[in-house]
């Protein structure tokens, strides 16, 4: 809070991510939250014409009890002012009636959502407000698991002080409804529809006429633009997202099979760059069909040839492999959650080729996953495996960045690594194969600990993982490993968080004394 989003680094980068969540799950609608400040109204426009079905203009007064104070103070502005310059710039560029625009930022009253719906929302965020009705005292210690209240903590002697009802809030929204009602009655209007984008009906003249407002000049915000494009003042029709094109669609088909009844199937397909997030409306079939606990392991294989487009495999689910033989390029399996890929160059490389030293794959590979397998035969680019949280991935070389915010899983890499290598990393473990011992060089240390010796049963899970990496992919790297293992293991080094290790420490110390091990992770984690 403010959330750091490592795949987004440009409004392309954005709009990618916003194709990957709609192919996730088509029914549901993508918000992008912008804070208000000068120049969000381009950016609205941009997160429009990037497919977005909702912009969230947030305003500078809200914030959770977990946003640092310099956040809370410094950050943004009022959302009247962003809400009033994106309403303006969708007209202007005719963007307004294809997507949903919605405002919050300490919204407490009926008068706040007919304000907001004349300078241009149509939709109204709550949060602060329906706390407090639900018993929050705003201490402002969300993220510190001592709320004296109940309302955000996990123990369970604090959450026995619970009070709040459902029924609290249902009454307070019942008041804001019923408030509303009775402005769009005075203002002459029958639905809030009516009254979006209606600047002319604001009247600002007792706050402009006030000597404390003196020279004050409100013109820019009830300004109304002319448009060349005939359009509404609200949404009125659906962001065309073009996934009755996508590559998935034929997926699904030949799939039918085992989204029917989980028979296994097995089949090849070609793919292009042009491809982009294949195998996640697949996923979404799957998990809409079978839950969240997926398919039996290779339920579901493809075999696919060519250069894959970004975002290959994202948010695959248990029951889906992918065989890749190719290439791809950024954010290969982003938010992995259960299935398998493998990437391999293709059959009819050149003799002189070598794998181990060139890029097979391009920048934020495994972002956010959380469980299945990747195996990929070459070099990748940069921030591999950040916000890891559950996956198995190997590689045979690494950019920088990589591991970054790892929360958990398994990462072995048997090659080189760029700088600033797990940084913010608590959780999950990484062996870095390290013949030349200058691994610790690109290590940031800040949270983590490397470990020059593998315990016995470290030695035996990395083993496994190298056998099934040279199974999948006929690593030439992980074979002469393999073939010299008793020599090569002394060469890998093993990256430990500090405090996963421990929070490990404390539930091994608390199944010895026969203590809950529930209250001694607790305390661990809280140092």
């Amino acid at each position: 809070s403010p959330p750091p989003h490592h795949d987004i680094y440009s409004i392309e980068d954005l709009k990618q991510l916003i194709h990957d969540l709609k192919n996730s799950n088509p029914d549901a609608r993508i918000h992008v939250k912008l804070v208000a400040e000068v120049g969000v109204g381009t950016v609205a426009a941009g997160v429009s014409k990037s497919k977005a079905d909702v912009v969230l203009i947030s305003g500078h007064d809200g914030g959770t009890g977990a946003s640092p104070l310099t956040s809370l103070k410094h950050a943004g502005g009022p959302w009247e002012l962003g809400l009033a310059e994106t309403q303006q710039t969708l007209l202007m560029n005719g963007l307004r009636d294809r997507i949903v625009v919605q405002a919050d930022g300490q919204l407490k009253t009926g008068r706040d959502v007919i304000v907001a719906a004349l300078l241009g929302a149509e939709e109204f965020g709550f949060a602060t407000a329906p706390l407090v009705v639900s018993g929050c005292v705003m201490m402002r210690v969300c993220h510190l698991d001592t709320c004296p209240v109940g309302v955000a903590t996990q123990n369970k002697e604090l959450r026995s002080r619970y009070s709040g009802k459902a029924e609290f809030v249902v009454n307070f929204f019942e008041y804001i409804a019923q408030e509303v009602r009775e402005y769009l009655a005075q203002l002459g209007f029958r639905s809030i529809e009516d009254a979006v984008g209606r600047v002319d009906c604001l009247n600002v003249d007792r706050a402009v006429n006030h000597w404390k407002a003196e020279g004050l000049d409100l013109t820019p915000i009830l300004h109304v633009p002319t448009s060349p494009w005939e359009q509404d003042r609200f949404c009125s029709k659906s962001q065309e997202h073009g996934l009755e094109k996508a590559l998935d669609q034929e997926l699904i088909k030949q799939a039918e099979p085992a989204l029917k009844d989980g028979s296994p199937i097995k089949f090849s397909v070609p793919v292009s760059n042009v491809n982009r997030t294949v195998g996640t409306l697949l996923g979404h079939h799957v998990t809409k069909n079978f839950g969240g606990q997926g398919l039996p392991d290779d339920t579901i294989t493809i075999e696919m040839a060519g250069s894959a487009g970004n975002s290959f495999g994202a948010f695959v689910p248990k029951g889906i492999t992918f065989q890749l033989l190719g290439d791809a390029n950024d954010y290969l399996g982003k938010g992995l959650s259960g299935g398998r890929i493998t990437l391999r160059p293709p059959n009819n490389s050149a003799p002189s080729f070598i794998p181990e030293d060139n890029v097979i794959a391009g920048n934020v590979i495994l972002y956010g996953a959380t469980s299945g397998q990747t195996f990929i035969r070459g070099i990748v680019g940069e921030r591999f495996c950040v916000r890891n949280s559950g996956a198995t991935a190997v590689v045979e070389g690494v950019g920088d960045h990589a591991c970054e915010y790892m929360t958990g899983g398994t990462v072995v890499i048997l090659g080189p690594t760029g700088r600033n290598f797990g940084a913010g990393m608590s959780g999950g473990v990484a062996f870095i194969y390290d013949p030349d011992d200058n691994f610790h060089r690109n290590l940031n240390n800040e949270m983590v600990d490397l470990e020059s010796s593998l315990e016995e049963g470290d030695a035996n899970l990395l083993r496994d993982v190298i056998r099934q990496h040279h199974e999948e992919t006929d690593s030439g790297v992980a074979a002469t490993i393999l073939d010299h293992w008793h020599q090569q293991v002394r060469n890998f080094k093993k990256v430990m968080p500090k405090d996963y290790r421990r929070v490990l420490d404390a539930i091994s110390t608390a199944e010895e004394q026969g203590q809950d091990v529930e209250e001694a992770v607790m305390a661990a984690a809280k140092g």
